[in-house]
């Protein structure tokens, strides 16, 4: 049996736990840290004007269309596209954005999905409570309409209206069905209770879920876990070795078939989403 995560609130780090992490590569001599700074600094050049944009742009926004999001989910599409390209990384996307109401699902593998999947298609993440106080993540998660869920049963149905306010506004909402991040190369199964929101009555009538695989592929001779973020690793070294890293890798996003909500129960959701993501990681 595996050993149980370990978790640490007051840490940006990963949680899950089964085989060790690769060594991380530290940045070494003038080059390594050059390329630190010439692709973090702009990564954050970036993301700053992005967040000093965004934030006038979403008071006309709100003005107009009210809690529809037509101009600043596109936006925070624009930014990410824009940092995975000051960092070196390369994406291509296959497969089509739903249409009509609905949520995506996809595999977790690091810090990076976040990047990786808003540049894909415009998203709003589903994550954690605990996460809306880890510095500097914060601002971005804010800034973004992150939807932070407490796992609280007293505050179930309150957080089932404001899913279903959301889903109704139009908004794609992300999960990660998995709870946790991975090395990148498996998939942990899909837990079932995550999707009885995607069941309630006041939802939308049409609703489906998009499953989405995220395949990472490492740098040319790299660790091929080298973009994996999970165990006991912390957020900054895992930073660095990425930014180090001389040659950057790829990422394929692949945007599956959208299954229908209708006639489903939590499990039958789960499962039809994980074998769909499961075929794309091993395609």
């Amino acid at each position: 049996m595996s050993p149980a995560p370990r978790v640490d609130p007051g840490r940006t780090q990963a949680t899950w736990r089964d085989s060790a992490p690769p060594p991380l590569a530290r940045p070494r001599g003038l080059r390594d840290w050059l390329r630190v700074a010439r692709r973090g600094m702009g990564a954050i050049l970036v993301l700053l004007a992005g967040v000093l944009l965004i934030l006038p742009l979403r008071g006309v926004e709100c003005l107009v269309h009210g809690r529809r999001r037509p101009w600043t989910g596109p936006h925070v599409q624009a930014v990410c596209r824009l940092v995975l390209a000051c960092i070196g990384i390369r994406w291509r996307r296959q497969g089509v954005p739903m249409r009509g109401p609905g949520a995506v699902v996809a595999n977790h593998s690091s810090w990076l999905d976040i990047l990786v999947l808003n540049a894909a298609m415009p998203v709003f993440f589903v994550s954690k409570a605990e996460v809306a106080g880890w510095p500097g993540i914060n601002i971005l998660t804010r800034v973004t309409d992150t939807h932070f869920v407490v796992r609280d049963p007293r505050l179930a149905q309150a957080q089932a209206a404001e899913f279903a306010a959301r889903v109704r506004a139009g908004h794609r909402l992300l999960f990660f069905p998995e709870g946790t991040s991975t090395d990148g190369r498996r998939l942990l199964p899909f837990k079932p209770t995550l999707f009885q929101g995607f069941l309630d009555p006041a939802l939308p009538a049409g609703l489906a879920i998009q499953p989405v695989s995220a395949v990472y592929h490492a740098p040319p001779g790299a660790e091929p876990r080298f973009y994996g973020w999970w165990g006991d690793m912390d957020l900054g070294p895992h930073l660095l070795a990425v930014l180090a890293a001389r040659r950057q890798g790829r990422v394929m996003v692949v945007l599956h078939d959208p299954v229908p909500v209708a006639g489903q129960t939590r499990k039958t959701l789960a499962l039809a989403c994980e074998d769909a993501v499961r075929r794309g990681l091993n395609a």
